[in-house]
């Protein structure tokens, strides 16, 4: 019996996925639709699951029709996408890097994200908010190749990325901080809310604009799934089998830098989700980019939505930013990674 499945893009790329990839694929898609119905009928209002479905199938009651597809849905999805594409985003860093604990807010993607998205909204308060999600995309992406520059040196190795990924996080977080410490106090408030990650008030007109992006780049990652797992041999390994490691490279910062900014130009700065869902799906499905890819989409699926369902019912009416709860659960991860990492 075969343990393995081909796939084919047409011609742009074929890869194998291990049928154990498929499994775990197929749970984390019942369990994010599960979690998804469950926190439609969540809220002030708690509606059935089977009533939710109804109305999902377009055969539910007129009130719960306007409650769930008007109100809730837009979160649901938006939860949906920023997590798949902070953990896709991840994935590919942390194949980049070949370090399980890189991803894009500890390398400072992220931070330049939010650099971008706080000046926007300190210096620039007179300008419509929608503006916010492009100058956080252009954030991220001015800093990635800010990060690919800084480590140029005959070409870009792992470890340079890796330190000057922490350096350019410490600065963006320095300037941050002196952005909001020289602002006024009501300003302050938005971009402290913004900085802890929330979802709070997202509309069908924001997933219109990030799904095609997020789904376009996650294809693309798809497709490069095979330069991921060269790169992970070891640059000399790579560069003998035919690899062209540094545009490989800068390619796929690119498109790590255009998921997170996608995310963050939403989501705000939801913290640890890169970090945790590729670690989680590696720890299921084996070190393989292109098994962990889908594995890792929907466990960063799963976080978000889950942390999202908890950040509006645990102390409600009162809502917690999403960002709080990943900390809380990414932190103590972290440092268990850095201690079971400590002797490499």
């Amino acid at each position: 019996m075969k343990e393995f499945v081909n796939v084919r893009l047409g011609r742009f790329a074929s890869f194998q996925l291990h049928k154990k990839t498929l499994l775990f694929s197929a749970i984390g898609l019942l369990l994010t639709l599960l979690v998804a119905i469950i926190s439609l009928g969540m809220g002030e209002m708690k509606i059935a699951p089977l009533d939710v479905l109804k109305v999902v199938l377009g055969i539910g009651a007129e009130d719960n029709a306007l409650i769930v597809q008007q109100f809730r849905m837009p979160r649901i999805i938006i939860a949906i996408l920023v997590g798949a594409a902070l953990a896709v985003a991840g994935a590919i860093m942390q194949g980049i890097v070949r370090n399980p604990l890189a991803s894009p807010d500890i390398l400072g993607v992220a931070g330049g994200a939010s650099v971008a998205a706080v000046s926007f909204l300190l210096l620039f308060e007179t300008v419509s908010i929608k503006w916010l999600p492009p100058v956080a995309f252009l954030g991220a992406t001015l800093t990635t190749i800010l990060l690919y520059a800084l480590a140029w040196k005959k070409g870009v190795t792992p470890l340079r990325l890796v330190m000057i990924g922490v350096g350019i996080k410490i600065a963006a977080g320095a300037v941050v901080t002196m952005l909001i410490i020289f602002s006024p106090f009501l300003l302050q408030n938005k971009a402290l809310l913004w900085l802890s990650g929330s979802i709070y008030g997202v509309e069908w007109n924001d997933v219109w604009m990030i799904m095609p992006w997020v789904l376009i780049l996650i294809l693309a990652a798809a497709v490069l799934t095979r330069r991921v797992n060269i790169q992970q041999l070891g640059d000399d390994v790579a560069t003998s089998l035919g690899s062209f490691l540094q545009w490989d490279r800068f390619l796929l910062l690119m498109i790590c830098a255009a998921l997170t900014g996608t995310a963050v130009s939403v989501g705000g700065d939801i913290s640890f989700v890169a970090l945790l869902a590729p670690h989680i799906a590696k720890q299921l499905i084996g070190p393989s980019f292109g098994g962990a890819l889908p594995v890792s989409a929907f466990i960063g699926a799963l976080i978000v939505l889950l942390a999202d369902l908890v950040a509006r019912m645990a102390f409600s009416p009162i809502e917690v930013p999403v960002g709080v709860f990943t900390s809380a659960v990414g932190a103590p991860f972290f440092i268990f990674l850095l201690y079971k990492n400590r002797n490499r």
